[in-house]
């Protein structure tokens, strides 16, 4: 024995309340979709009837359109019958020019209202009729005597607790919201709500559209360029605004999307590529697919080819925008970099003009990478900030130009350029290489100094560490610190073997350290042209010698910005206190 499903109306009223829309506003985007495809339709048959919808509010809100209206059989099978799609297809409303499926949104006026009343009148005949309908689910059908106009009218009763959703001041700004794009006129009280057209056509025809004006009124700011859009398998127009000032890249990403005319969201995300994150657009499109809810896009394959193609179109006005007015295009690129970095991984042309227009931090001073080769001839580079920027002051005092390449993007950008130019172009500097280039010291002073370093080892041998005598500029750096990464890890390897219980494994340890440099993983480098090391050289205490040591090996560590230790802190405070100790008048 089969049975027939039951249908618990304010069940399914919950389920799109709390689920389904995001809030109850939506009911005035079915009732205005309802209406323009309804208008839709009559035009099919009489191309010449009037497109207008007009809104009136008081104790109930009624909408009344000049659209094809319902036959008494047609408000049977579109009103009161629930997910009948195939039905709805039959009497021609799923055609591509439709917003949506006529009567499909009406529950969502259920939302709002107790009870719901539709009159209308088809222009394909037959008498005028009435539905009316509450939220248990109870309709009736009737005939409407005398004459009434060809069309539809949409009267809401408000449920307790919901008339503010009916009064005017809250339903004019979600018809503007909704419906401003619409292809017809739509009043409330009297007065045109909506503007009827798309900004940016005007523009398209060669009109004065203030399309500046227009991106104000919709995000809020003044753009740094309107850049017309289109992808044509998707029915999509619009304008991308390029935002004038920097963003974080970690800004949400949303757009104001239209489906044919009709507002899905102003908050819409996914509409272009992750590194366009500088860009907000305004679209109008026939053929990407909404969610069930009609407030954000279905992510398909329509829209992944939406995507890639908007960004090809960003992309290519970037370039042209090189090509016909450099500067301006230097000044987007010092506002955006990250994205336009962050494209230029994985494209040529806009690595050419990261690399003419987009300043990088070098020791002389912030500018482009093309700027930095005509001087220095190769791109020779550090990918640690804090390395850089303890390098710098010494690298730049004996001529030899470094780039900074610890910021994102930055090292990929310069293997780009490599495997473009060739690898002498640009190529990691480790700081062994500008140890290499500090002169050596006069004789006497190193001999003195190597006496000294002799009676202090002690204080560096605490720290795994090596001192080196140089001569370099600037004069006011006592020591510098050089670290080994590749000595570091195997320091780390033999302390993790001395640590582990399983002696194969201890022994697989040894095998990776076995017949490595001895050297230390870190060399303190003194100046001997600082006063303070010179002073250095010519101590006959010990202690004070071990204590200055340990004390400009921890003015090292501190310049470098490495992590301190806990034995470094231990340091740092022994010397520190040793020092004060000494100077009122101690041992």
């Amino acid at each position: 024995m089969s049975h027939t499903f039951r249908v618990d109306l304010r069940g399914i009223i919950d389920l799109l309340s709390h689920h389904l829309y995001s809030s109850p506003r939506v009911y005035v985007r079915e009732l205005l979709q309802n209406a323009v495809d309804a208008i839709t339709a009559r035009r099919e048959l009489d191309p010449s009837c009037p497109a207008e919808v007009t809104i009136t509010c008081g104790a109930t809100l009624s909408i009344t359109d000049t659209g094809v209206g319902l036959t008494e059989t047609e408000v049977h099978e579109l009103l009161s019958t629930l997910g009948r799609t195939s039905k709805r297809d039959d009497l021609g409303f799923a055609r591509e020019g439709f917003l949506g499926q006529f009567g499909v949104g009406m529950l969502s006026c259920f939302l709002v209202a107790s009870s719901v009343t539709v009159v209308t009148r088809s222009a394909r005949g037959g008498a005028a009729v009435r539905w009316e309908a509450d939220s248990s689910g109870n309709y009736t059908v009737s005939v409407v005597d005398g004459e009434v106009p060809i069309g539809t009218t949409v009267t809401l009763t408000a449920s307790r607790g919901s008339e503010h959703w009916l009064e005017a001041d809250v339903v004019r700004p979600l018809v503007s919201d909704y419906g401003d794009l619409l292809p017809a006129v739509v009043t409330l009280g009297g007065a045109a709500v909506t503007r009827g057209e798309r900004p940016w056509d005007s523009a398209d025809d060669g009109e004065d559209a203030d399309l500046t004006e227009y991106c104000e009124q919709v995000f809020g700011f003044t753009p740094f360029e309107a850049i017309p859009i289109e992808v044509e398998a998707a029915g999509l127009t619009g304008v991308a605004f390029v935002l004038p000032e920097g963003v974080h890249p970690g800004t949400r990403q949303t757009h104001r999307v239209y489906l044919k005319r009709m507002l899905v969201g102003d908050n819409v995300e996914g509409l272009l590529p992750d590194w366009a994150y500088f860009v907000r657009c305004v679209v109008d499109a026939s053929a990407i697919r909404p969610t069930a809810s009609r407030e954000s896009l279905y992510q398909d394959e329509m829209l992944l080819a939406v995507r890639e193609e908007l960004g090809e179109q960003i992309r290519d006005w970037l370039i042209r925008l090189d090509a016909i007015e450099p500067r301006r295009a230097g000044e987007l690129l010092a506002a955006h970099h990250l994205g336009i970095k962050s494209l230029a991984r994985s494209d040529d042309e806009m690595l050419r003009l990261v690399e003419r227009w987009l300043p990088f931090e070098t020791t002389d001073g912030a500018i482009p990478l093309r700027q930095f080769r005509r001087k220095h001839g190769a791109i020779l580079y550090i990918p640690d900030v804090d390395e850089f920027h303890q390098l710098a002051p010494v690298a730049a005092a004996q001529g030899l130009g470094l780039v900074n390449a610890g910021y994102a993007y930055d090292m990929e950008l310069l293997n780009r350029l490599s495997a473009l130019d060739g690898p002498a172009v640009a190529r990691r500097v480790a700081p062994t290489e500008l140890l290499a280039a500090l002169a050596d010291p006069e004789p006497d002073v190193e001999t003195a100094l190597r006496l000294r370093l002799s009676e202090g080892a002690a204080a560096l041998d605490r720290h795994d560490c090596d001192a080196v005598i140089r001569d370099f500029d600037p004069v006011s750096l006592p020591a510098l610190l050089i670290s080994n990464a590749e000595q570091q890890r195997k320091l780390d390897t033999e302390q993790t073997a001395e640590e582990v219980a399983d002696p194969l494994w201890a022994e697989l340890l040894g095998q990776l350290t076995a017949g490595s440099d001895t050297s230390r993983p870190e060399q303190l480098v003194l100046n001997c042209r600082n006063p303070l090391v010179q002073r250095l050289a010519r101590l006959t205490d010990p202690a004070l010698v071990e204590l200055t040591l340990e004390s400009l090996y921890v003015h090292a560590v501190l310049q470098a910005r490495r992590a301190m230790r806990p034995k470094d802190t231990a340091a740092l405070n022994r010397s520190f206190l040793e020092l004060l100790d000494r100077a009122v008048g101690g041992k």
